[in-house]
């Protein structure tokens, strides 16, 4: 068998690639025998990895091009996007199964369903803080409104039909893709709705040993709007002042605001609360193996990839209940975390303290945690998911 992956976008071809997404699916393709590249436009870099195929973007909207490498199967990462749609065209009219990626919550359109669709514009904004974010609000509205629904619902329908399956990342991206669908093309188009989340690496997993009393948090921690580490710093402090047994570890490249927060902190509190700025991979798996609980302050997340290494790792996840956080009501549902009940402050700083005390009365098992979570998550498994919608298996 040979299923290949792709994505129509120039990124970088480096480890970093081929650590999620496109590039970690093509990976578990491999880990199950099956001859696996990925595929994406422009020149070749240094950093390209062997099993990447670099080629001019023409050739991905060419049939015969797709025709030429004898396949059973792509996996595109698209995002369902009205741009990128004459490459989905062409790999259908190819012959060859597709499978469309959706990497986003699933609110793509006023079609999945209005009101939530409406309240994560509000969020999308900046939830109205100040009169640039009620601008953005009725810009955003607006748009989807008026050109999202005359433009680009039809362009989208026109990619999203030529899938054999339509993958949603989440449970509840699925549920309003298939109501989306609906609109777009009926029972049929919607019955081809399916859940199959982004892989995580392998190297996430949990092997015995103890965990301790630790938070980590993961975020690119200069992007205000999203990742909020303004609420990060707030809902921290609270938590370092009232419960002196805790330490927190903070990964990502923090925001100036961020580090004056933390260079603030009272000696005893700032040991226990340390900035570990980026780390490589297997230094972040180690930091997770040993953690209790993930926490993220986002007010928005397509799927959550950190979120989803910390739960393979054995650790819980504690974030904010929102449209727009889809994944991390699936995340949470396994005896595997807790969702704030509300936006404040201090919902987030109450759901942590729940999550503490589930893990000090012996509710949360890393064990289990790690073994459901990995089941659905590792990139061999993902990959099989993949193939078990069309009935395939490598010696099939």
């Amino acid at each position: 068998m040979r299923w290949f992956t792709c994505t129509p976008v120039a990124f970088g071809g480096g480890p970093d690639f081929f650590a999620r997404d496109s590039g970690l699916l093509c990976r578990g393709f491999q880990e199950l025998g099956i001859e696996s590249r990925a595929v994406m436009p422009g020149d070749p870099t240094p950093d390209d990895e062997s099993d990447l195929i670099r080629t001019p973007y023409p050739n991905l909207e060419s049939p015969e091009w797709w025709k030429s490498h004898d396949l059973d199967g792509v996996v595109l990462y698209a995002w369902g996007s009205p741009g990128f749609r004459r490459v989905a065209a062409a790999i259908h009219h190819a012959g060859i199964r597709l499978v469309l990626n959706q990497d986003n919550g699933g609110l793509v359109s006023p079609l999945a369903g209005f009101l939530p669709w409406l309240e994560e514009q509000w969020i999308l904004s900046g939830s109205g803080r100040g009169v640039p974010a009620l601008l953005r609000f009725a810009g955003l509205t607006l748009r989807g409104l008026g050109p999202g629904l005359l433009r680009t619902d039809p362009l989208r329908r026109a990619h999203l039909r030529h899938g054999d399956v339509i993958a949603c990342v989440s449970p509840k991206a699925a549920a309003c893709y298939r109501r989306l669908c609906r609109f777009y093309g009926g029972r049929g188009m919607a019955e081809r709705v399916k859940v199959i989340p982004h892989s995580v690496e392998p190297l996430f997993r949990f092997q015995n040993g103890g965990k301790s009393k630790r938070i980590v948090c993961v975020g690119r921690w200069d992007d205000f709007v999203q990742k909020r580490p303004d609420r990060l710093a707030t809902v921290l402090g609270g938590l370092l002042e009232e419960d002196p047994s805790v330490t927190i570890s903070i990964v990502g490249k923090p925001s100036l605001p961020l580090r004056d927060w933390h260079q603030a902190l009272p000696a005893p509190v700032k040991q226990r609360c340390e900035l570990h700025g980026p780390l490589d991979r297997k230094s972040l798996a180690a930091l997770l193996h040993d953690s209790w609980v993930f926490y993220s302050p986002s007010a928005y997340e397509s799927f959550g990839i950190a979120a989803a290494e910390a739960l393979c790792s054995g650790c819980s996840v504690v974030a904010g209940r929102s449209v727009s956080m889809a994944s991390f009501e699936w995340f949470v549902s396994e005896d595997s975390g807790t969702l704030a009940d509300g936006p404040s402050t201090q919902s987030h700083l109450a759901a942590l303290r729940s999550e503490l005390r589930a893990w000090e009365n012996k509710q949360r098992q890393p064990e289990q945690i790690a073994a459901v979570w990995g089941a659905r998550l590792h990139a061999r498994e993902v990959a099989a998911a993949v193939l078990a919608e069309f009935d395939a298996s490598p010696g099939s």
